[in-house]
């Protein structure tokens, strides 16, 4: 956790320091050219004031009271002659004489700034010309010690220093914070899909937010759900097909035992032999099925579609079939819609209906009714399979698609089925391009209903 938080955190600290770092020099050179601008501007304009008053009286007593008035403040001024003899100061100093000698250009009545180097030099200055009747007759020239200005700067740094040191304390926890907030959830996340590589799908994520990580949190929160359900479905899968497995075999195994240690009749022979063979072919029906699962898994099973007329087909259904009901005694009938057609396998088609049909031979009793409607409805075909027989609880209806799911869990060989008929149907029914749906009531019976698009007519008008 310490390595991903702090990689953040010095990623963010980075970052925030480069920023706040530029801000804060921008700002204290800022600030630093603008308080010298206003020592200037406020030099200027003492020297501007005392050329005022020497212009109306300039005498001995005017130059000495100007004096006078610079001998108390920090800072100080000197009075030339046009030609830079001085004639008055409150304080000379070596360094300033530079300024008077070199005094060479024009100076505009306004004044103008002798120096503002302050960062090297000793004393920042002014000059303001002395005119009467618009004729130069002196200099008014006014110094700073910059020594105040330095001070000034210290103030100011110590200032920026302290506001430096308090902000920096404060990003770094703020950093601290942030980059813990933002890892905890990643490094959940990490240990979940780590649990999840090991077979582990006990995982709980918190998954409330609207930002990604709440996103990336929510999907491997439904990741580890989805693949905890397919274990479970796996080991179903492997136990129920075991289960299934076994028992024909164990039948196969059973009375293959008996005709091969025993001395039997020729009756008891055959009924053996009849065992056999129908435990084998229910062995055989089970990896048909179990085989076609697997390839509808892979994406490589075929459906070859043709032109079926659904007249004849139906009728092909029926007389096949009412042998069965028939012998338990349940009524069956079929009433299909003449002129109908549909692109479909006829194979596979046929493995829908009789599946669906056999489901409903095996859940119904002796004075039950069997019925299948085939009707078009708007643009699509419409097949109802309707029982009256013993029906689905409700819970279990949101399953019976599922693979190796019985109602019946006593697995008891009177109903046969192995589980995958109705797992088989929806699929194939899907591969056609249609829906299947079940309404079902326990005592009432079931009905299921297929829907297929494309629907068509043709001119053969046979009926059941």
């Amino acid at each position: 956790m310490s390595k991903l938080s702090l990689k953040l955190g010095i990623i963010f600290f980075v970052t925030l320091f480069c920023i706040e770092t530029f801000m804060m020099f921008f700002l204290h050179v800022s600030l630093t050219n603008s308080r010298v601008e206003e020592e200037l501007a406020s030099l200027q304009a003492r020297g501007n004031s005392h050329r005022a008053i020497l212009e109306q009286n300039f005498n001995l007593e005017t130059l000495s009271h100007v004096a006078l008035m610079e001998s108390e403040a920090k800072t100080d001024v000197v009075i030339t002659d046009k030609d830079g003899g001085i004639l008055e100061n409150s304080k000379i100093y070596p360094e300033t004489e530079k300024y008077m000698r070199n005094l060479k250009e024009p100076i505009p009545h306004t004044g103008s700034i002798l120096e503002d180097n302050w960062k090297k030099e000793a004393f920042i200055a002014t000059i303001s010309p002395i005119q009467k009747d618009r004729t130069t007759i002196g200099y008014v020239y006014m110094f700073q010690n910059t020594a105040s200005i330095h001070a000034l700067m210290e103030r100011l740094n110590k200032h920026f220093l302290i506001v430096g040191i308090v902000s920096g304390l404060v990003t770094i926890a703020i950093i601290i914070i942030l980059s813990r907030k933002l890892a905890h959830p990643l490094i959940q996340m990490k240990e979940a899909t780590l649990k999840l590589s090991k077979g582990d799908f006990t995982v709980a994520l918190t998954t409330n937010g609207q930002d990604e990580l709440s996103d990336l949190s929510n999907a491997i929160q439904k990741l580890s759900d989805e693949l905890k359900h397919l274990r479970q479905e796996r080991k179903e899968f492997l136990s129920s097909i075991a289960h299934e497995l076994r028992t024909p075999l164990t039948f196969i195994k059973g009375y293959t035992d008996i005709l091969y240690k025993r001395d039997l009749s020729d009756e008891a022979r055959q009924k053996y032999l009849a065992i056999i063979i129908e435990e084998t072919n229910r062995l055989a029906r089970l990896i048909s099925d179990l085989f076609d699962l697997a390839k509808m898994d892979e994406n490589s099973f075929v459906v070859a579609k043709e032109r079926l007329n659904m007249t004849e087909f139906f009728a092909n259904i029926e007389e096949r079939l009412s042998p069965a009901f028939q012998e338990k005694q349940i009524h069956f009938t079929v009433q299909c819609e003449d002129k109908l057609s549909l692109m479909a396998d006829p194979s596979r088609f046929e493995q829908i209906i009789i599946n669906l049909l056999h489901n409903a031979l095996a859940y119904s009793a002796a004075g039950d009714t069997t019925i299948v409607h085939v009707k078009q409805f708007n643009e699509t075909l419409l097949i109802t399979i309707e029982d009256t027989g013993k029906g689905i609880p409700k819970k279990d209806l949101p399953f019976i698609f599922d693979r190796f799911y019985r109602v019946e869990k006593s697995r008891t060989r009177a109903l046969g089925g192995s589980g995958i008929g109705l797992a088989i149907v929806k699929e194939l029914v899907h591969a056609h391009g249609g829906e299947v749906t079940v309404r079902s009531e326990e005592t009432k019976g079931t009905t299921f209903e297929l829907m297929f698009k494309g629907v068509g007519t043709n001119d053969n008008n046979i009926i059941n």
